[in-house]
């Protein structure tokens, strides 16, 4: 899917208040039933656990990080601000007059919108595995390296009776069982 992802930006969508759960909730099921995935990739309502204090009771509470706006990672295309621009509750896009505008990374990481994805393999050097996506899509192979980061892989992959050498994302990649 990070193939897709290359032009995907963060976005914010301004919504009535108390709506943020509500155009979420609309936004995935549309997603999900249009297809989208390749699209809209991402809906977040940043939000922080407060602690209250009540006369003798102390409780948390979870507190929007900012009220009436729903943060969308997306690829903007007419059909995407189309179907964001659509769901009830969202008055629009943050930005001036009707253009989107998306936020910087800067802003992105100050917000802590997106956390840093921690990735966990269930394979290692040595393993045989089976690419589930993208051109050798069904090819088998044995994992020669991993990089530092986990997200990259070097399969020697066994094609057309020969070995070689394919770096692939780990994500696209599963270990066959022994």
């Amino acid at each position: 899917m990070a193939e897709y992802m290359d032009g995907a930006r963060w976005y914010v969508a301004h919504t009535y208040s108390g709506y943020e759960n509500k155009v979420k909730t609309n936004l995935e099921k549309i997603v999900e039933n249009r297809a989208l995935q390749d699209k809209i990739f991402d809906i977040q309502i940043p939000t922080v656990i407060e602690v209250v204090q009540d006369g003798e009771v102390t409780k948390e509470v979870e507190s929007k990080v900012f009220p009436s706006y729903v943060m969308i990672k997306m690829i903007m295309t007419d059909e995407t601000w189309h179907v964001v621009r659509n769901i009830t509750g969202v008055t629009g896009f943050v930005g001036p007059g009707s253009r989107p505008i998306p936020l910087s990374d800067d802003e992105v990481a100050a917000m802590g919108v997106e956390k840093p994805a921690t990735t966990v393999l269930t394979f290692e050097v040595g393993d045989s595995v089976k690419i589930i996506s993208g051109a050798l899509n069904g090819f088998i192979g044995r994992v020669e390296e991993i990089s530092e980061d986990k997200k990259k892989i070097k399969v020697m992959a066994s094609m057309f009776g020969r070995e070689t050498p394919v770096e692939l994302e780990s994500s696209s990649v599963e270990r066959i069982k022994d």
